[in-house]
């Protein structure tokens, strides 16, 4: 299981009890009668009357939760509808009067115990509420007309493509699923339920939206018999670029995938010859290294443990992607299997579909083999660090390349390939559980403790130890210091699992450091709600709690003097700040106005995040052109240099110059 699925895993339940509630909004958007406004505004009083009664009647226990969030997202589409949609036609009125009475009917039959959505099969509209930040969520299903409880299903989980960000997205993709809540009158005869993330809406499922797809998948093992070695991603467009993106970096977490149309890099990408594309040429050198986190061609070895089934259209202006994809699995010695349709564009071609979806079917009948005697993984992160029985634990460096090789012999013997830019990983179960397990690493014989058989499975870690390969102990009993899975950045790395701003309330050392620093989490609150789909978490410091520190990065707004959690944590971070200057490495830099911006474990709690004075370090420019271009922009740190003035609208760029950036080392130090 990925690092952060066990993170969130650990949340859920303080998320499920404590859904958002957002108040009904004050202004309308143009195109709405008074009359229709009215209207609005007491149907929406009425559906948040009717889940505060639904979350108060009865014990939240999950699944009731999931109930709630199942009403609860229509409250939250219509809300984001009349907040971001600057005018709404008559079709989109009709559709926010449609959201609404159906959240209503859903809400009353809830509160009367008849939740009959609940075992519906069609097409239908769910809900989850979101460890992340404790947003309701939505997503669609298609549950097939022969789907029986009793026996394990199938689930393909299907990436949309491209969709801008705007007010209506939410209500707009639900519309594509929502077909009430009745018999269904045309269940699909397929044998496997599709389940449709949206993924945040726009983002390339990365950050919150890559979380989002494993809360879906999630979420629908909750309500249904899913079987866990017949899950099979895919996808068109952005769908398929999330494929690759998400299946190769998670190869043992699908047993197929189907990329169809899809980019795989950034750089060449970007030169596709459209009008709106924003061109990327040579980046700083610390936002080229972040590329390798994100571009799934780097991960192509992998496509040898998780088979990929990729179509694209002969005259499709994106052909070149899957070109280079194909390319680079030759170099890992694979052959791309690329159903390429004759004389067609950037469209699904239905032949071309059927034919991909009948091979894909012939991974799925046997289903995904969970203890395969060959292992060979590559990543450059430990963000991504998983494959099977393999564990990654420690890189040389991130974001160059790392890959291990390893194998299961006849007699139950371990063989692994010496390890590149690996420092330490794990075993995990079936291999090496014989009374006197064998290990080999480079040749060389690695000595295991011998084990009883009835004794917890083993999970040896091993690493160097004087300049040779040994065990140094279990998984869980041996202490991984420096960077590790779930604690390795980048700054934007902080918000894929739960987070919480802190809002400093003391006197500031210097007042420009902190005017900026309060229109920096304004600017943050802003773009999470627009772009990110969910209210930003926030608190002031003088009201966070041991259990804030526990369960949550802690994003922490201020300087020393306003901000008390800073000045807790400041003493265990590799940086230095006085109100007379900032000591970053040798350079030393006034306080007045340069601010230094990190992440780095935190010191009050080390299996969480502490970050300093930023969300996202891409911000509306990129959010709203193209999903290709949010990338780190600052690494692990940065050093800024800031204006006394703050933007009265949050969208307004900051007076901000980056000054210094790049990452901290494998200690978490400055290089």
């Amino acid at each position: 299981m990925p690092p952060f699925v066990r993170c969130l895993a650990a949340a859920v339940l303080v998320a499920l009890t404590c859904p958002s509630a957002v108040p009904a909004p004050v202004d309308h958007p143009a195109g709405l009668s008074t009359d229709d406004a009215a209207q609005i505004d007491r149907d929406l009083a009425r559906l948040i009357e009717l889940l505060d009664r639904a979350r108060k009647e009865k014990p939240l226990t999950p699944e009731r939760a999931d109930l709630i969030a199942d009403v609860d997202v229509y409250r939250k589409g219509v809300v984001w509808a009349l907040k971001y949609e600057p005018k709404l036609e008559p079709a989109d009125v009709a559709l926010v009067k449609k959201s609404l009475a159906r959240g209503i009917e859903r809400a009353d039959a809830l509160v009367a115990g008849n939740p009959t959505w609940a075992a519906r099969k069609g097409k239908l509209v769910h809900g989850y509420v979101s460890a992340v930040d404790n947003s309701v969520q939505p997503f669609g299903l298609i549950v097939p007309a022969g789907y029986d409880p009793a026996k394990s299903s199938r689930l393909d989980v299907v990436l949309h493509g491209s969709s801008k960000p705007v007010g209506l997205s939410e209500l707009r993709f639900m519309s594509r699923f929502d077909e009430g809540d009745g018999p269904a009158k045309n269940s699909p005869g397929t044998d496997f339920i599709e389940l449709h993330p949206l993924g945040r809406v726009e983002n390339c499922y990365r950050w919150a939206g890559e979380t989002d797809v494993f809360e879906a998948i999630a979420a629908v093992r909750r309500r249904y018999n899913i079987d866990p070695d017949r899950i099979v991603l895919r996808g068109m467009s952005m769908g398929a670029s999330g494929t690759w993106h998400l299946g190769l970096k998670y190869p043992d977490r699908f047993v197929a995938l189907g990329p169809y149309c899809g980019y795989v890099d950034t750089h060449e990408f970007s030169q596709t010859p459209l009008s709106n594309f924003v061109k990327v040429g040579p980046l700083p050198p610390h936002q080229e290294r972040g590329l390798h986190m994100l571009d799934s061609v780097d991960y192509a070895a992998n496509a040898g443990v998780v088979p990929a089934v990729a179509c694209i259209g002969e005259k499709d202006v994106f052909f070149r992607a899957h070109v280079i994809m194909g390319e680079a699995m030759a170099r890992e010695g694979l052959t791309m299997v690329n159903l390429i349709s004759p004389g067609t564009g950037h469209v699904i071609d239905p032949k071309t579909h059927a034919e991909q979806m009948r091979q894909i079917r012939a991974f799925t009948d046997r289903g995904e083999d969970r203890a395969p005697k060959h292992v060979r993984f590559v990543t450059w992160t430990l963000k991504y660090n998983e494959c099977h029985w393999l564990r990654v634990l420690g890189l040389g460096e991130h974001y160059a390349r790392a890959g291990m090789d390893a194998s299961v012999l006849a007699d139950g013997t371990v063989e692994v390939k010496e390890p590149k830019n690996v420092t330490r990983f794990a075993l995990l179960p079936p291999v090496l559980q014989e009374a006197t397990p064998k290990l080999r690493v480079d040749g060389a014989e690695v000595a295991l403790p011998s084990r009883d058989k009835t004794a917890t499975p083993a999970r040896p870690v091993i690493g160097q130890r004087g300049g040779k390969w040994a065990y140094l102990g279990e998984l869980g009993a041996v202490a991984l210091g420096g960077k590790r899975p779930g604690s390795q950045g980048p700054i934007d790395d902080a918000f894929t699992t739960p987070f919480l701003c802190v809002r400093g309330t003391g006197r500031a050392w210097n007042p420009a450091v902190q005017t900026w620093a309060d229109a920096s989490l304004r600017r943050f609150a802003y773009e999470w709600h627009r772009y990110f789909r969910g209210e930003l978490p926030v608190k002031d410091d003088t009201a966070i709690t041991d259990d804030d520190i526990k369960r949550n990065n802690l994003i922490l707004f201020g300087d020393p003097g306003s901000n008390t959690l800073i000045a807790r944590v400041l003493p265990k971070l590799p940086v230095k700040w006085t109100e007379k200057e900032v000591v970053v490495g040798t350079a030393t830099y006034p306080a007045a106005d340069h601010a230094p911006v990190l992440i780095q474990p935190n010191p009050l709690a080390p299996s969480r995040y502490v970050v300093l004075n930023s969300g996202h370090t891409f911000h509306e420019k990129d959010l709203a052109s193209l999903n290709y271009l949010l990338f780190p922009r600052l690494g692990d740190w940065a050093v800024l240099k800031v204006g006394a003035k703050s933007p009265t609208n949050p969208s307004e760029p900051l007076e901000e110059e980056v000054i210094r950036a790049g990452y901290f080392d494998e200690r978490w130090l400055l290089p």
